[in-house]
């Protein structure tokens, strides 16, 4: 079977030094200073085998993310841009949906409670947990210790037909009656994108109240996830930052209640004229440009009126943040990092959202096919019309 893989060379920094839990020449947690030269290519693969407690998913459709564009991305240096846990070469893919071809006998869906049944349509966690390590038993699977990362450190969804462990599955059935066959599969391929947004607004950053005003900088999937997620959490004021006027346009849709172009604008005086002053209870940070935003967020916070902000940070940057602490000091505001969806039931309550209404699809501007994904990969390094684009073609 076709799968679109990406290799690199190992090259550390002369400034990298091999972690814990990193392994020579193989995985690191530190990807933008180790792998050199990134290369995506269509290769052959097997069809996966499965143990007693995995299932087999046919593919039916699998989301482009920014983590992909950054893996295959090189800096003038040939450095990967992406920060994270890396291990190549590795098949690319992490949002994705599909049907339930075969299941092990200990392969148990979570929908029933009982063996899972072929046809059974699913998304994935990409987070591999181990649900041992102190992390794990903490309630932090993000953080797992032994973690791997589907489509990052090991094998992932750019491919026919994919092996993942039944604890990692969550069904797509309730879906079926709002979206029908096909975008059933396409919602499913949200799932993912949605969780994170879910995890970074609602888990690390606290949740909002009804009424409260929202600040989310970057029209991206996580931006734009996060309008619909706040918006149905009862926002007042959804506001986004956002300088494509397509993208722009498509968080209205979506859920946001203002927008505005920070190249064109002035952003932070914009929020506190929509808020009457306030700024905003909730800032998502979504560009993974900190250089440029923070002056502005901590505008925001600094000159409006609302205590106790909290500043969520989602987006991947090897860049420091330009942080005055005497902003948060004064203005009793805090900063919240937040990484992957996995725990707290973030995965099944995006898909009850989604069954209730909250329909995320008109993310998806564009479906490809397998052989397509390495000269779309390219375009979204410096063209950002498309949102959304996800794999529907596997032959």
């Amino acid at each position: 079977m076709k799968a679109v893989q990406l290799n690199a060379q190992w090259d550390p920094k002369p400034d990298f030094k091999l972690g814990s839990k990193d392994i020579d020449k193989k995985l690191t947690y530190l990807g933008s200073k180790v792998w050199r030269h990134p290369k995506v290519e269509v290769v052959e693969k097997g069809k996966p085998e499965i143990g007693p407690e995995d299932v087999l998913v046919e593919v039916q459709a699998c989301g482009i993310c920014g983590s992909d564009v950054h893996m295959a991305q090189a800096d003038k240096d040939g450095y990967i841009w992406y920060p994270g846990l890396t291990a190549f070469p590795a098949v690319l893919g992490h949002e994705f949906s599909g049907k339930v071809v075969k299941a092990g006998k200990k392969a148990l869906n979570k929908r029933t409670n009982k063996p899972y049944e072929i046809g059974e349509p699913v998304c994935a966690e990409e987070m591999f947990w181990c649900g041992t390590c102190r992390p794990c038993c903490d309630g932090y699977p993000n953080h797992c210790e032994a973690l791997q990362e589907i489509g990052f450190s090991i094998d992932g969804a750019y491919t026919k037909y994919v092996r993942v462990p039944a604890k990692y599955c969550w069904s797509l059935e309730t879906l079926r009656k709002l979206y029908g066959d096909e975008k059933l599969f396409l919602a499913g391929s949200l799932v993912e994108p949605t969780s994170v947004a879910y995890n970074a607004v609602i888990e690390r950053a606290g949740g909002i109240r009804p009424g409260d005003n929202v600040l989310i900088l970057g029209g991206g999937p996580i931006g734009l996830a996060a309008c619909a997620v706040l918006r149905r959490a009862g926002a007042s004021h959804v506001i986004i930052s956002e300088p494509s006027a397509s993208r722009a346009e498509l968080a209205r849709k979506l859920g946001a209640t203002e927008t505005v172009d920070p190249t064109k604008e002035d952003m932070p005086g914009k929020v506190l004229e929509i808020t009457g002053g306030m700024g905003a209870e909730l800032i998502l940070e979504a560009t993974g440009l900190p250089t440029v935003v923070w002056p502005d967020v901590e505008r925001v916070i600094w000159e409006g009126r609302t205590l106790n902000a909290t500043v969520a940070i989602v987006a991947r940057a090897d860049a420091k943040i330009p942080l005055t602490g005497e902003v948060f000091q004064v203005r009793r505001a805090n900063i919240v990092g937040s990484q992957g969806h996995s725990g707290h039931g973030t995965f099944p309550r995006v898909i009850s959202a989604m069954a209730a209404g909250m329909d995320m699809t008109p993310m998806i501007t564009k479906k490809i096919s397998l052989d397509e994904v390495a000269e779309n990969l390219k375009m979204l390094q410096t063209d950002r019309k498309e949102c959304k684009i996800t794999v529907t073609k596997f032959d």
